[in-house]
């Protein structure tokens, strides 16, 4: 499986593809950062960061795509900026059928370290062991997109398949249902059969 992670900013969006399977060491396809001019228009940036993720997406051909979910800060305008890249890299991989995951940054640093309040630097170097990477993914952006899409190798895979299964539980639940109220109708038809042959 290979999942495309993405961690979003207007400025600098970290951008990694991993290969790799839950219970198997990941292997990096390509990792790198989309820049934006800090002065240029919004409009602008959006649609840079929306070509560039689309020919990612066009060239590594990922199965899966893995954003970082957008939390509360006290910068307001960090936060919306986050949250405008965040959602263009959404709509890309939606227009391409892709399923999206959204991780937050607690989650990814406790599926690659161990421990959910990991620094910055200890989510580079298990990185770096874990990717068999010589040198650190610079800048952090495209060491944080990387651990996305490792958190989503090793932890999507079984939130898919428990939404599988519950998908097959409603399904088994609404056939039950159905053959319940045939059942019923059933006896009521006898029923009034039954009453009619009476008078």
């Amino acid at each position: 499986m290979r999942v495309l992670g993405v961690d979003p900013g207007l400025t600098r969006c970290g951008i990694g593809a991993v290969d790799g399977r839950p219970g198997r060491p990941p292997s990096l396809v390509h990792a790198d950062v989309i820049r934006t001019p800090v002065g240029a228009d919004i409009a602008a940036r959006l649609l840079t960061l929306e070509e560039e993720i689309d020919t990612w997406l066009a060239e590594y051909r990922p199965d899966a795509v893995a954003v970082e979910r957008v939390f509360s800060q006290h910068n307001v305008r960090t936060v919306m900026g986050t949250a405008q890249a965040g959602a263009v890299a959404i709509v890309c991989a939606a227009r391409r059928g892709l399923p999206v995951a959204l991780h937050t940054p607690s989650e990814v640093k406790a599926a690659v370290t161990g421990s959910g309040r990991a620094d910055k630097a200890q989510v580079t170097a298990m990185v770096m062991r874990l990717l068999r990477m010589t040198d650190p993914p610079r800048p952090a952006d495209t060491a944080d997109a990387l651990a996305l899409a490792i958190c989503h190798l090793w932890r999507g895979g079984s939130q898919d398949r428990l939404a599988a299964a519950g998908n097959r539980m409603e399904q088994r639940l609404a056939a039950a249902r159905a053959g319940m109220q045939d059942q019923l109708a059933a006896a009521r038809r006898e029923r009034d059969e039954r009453l009619r042959g009476a008078r």
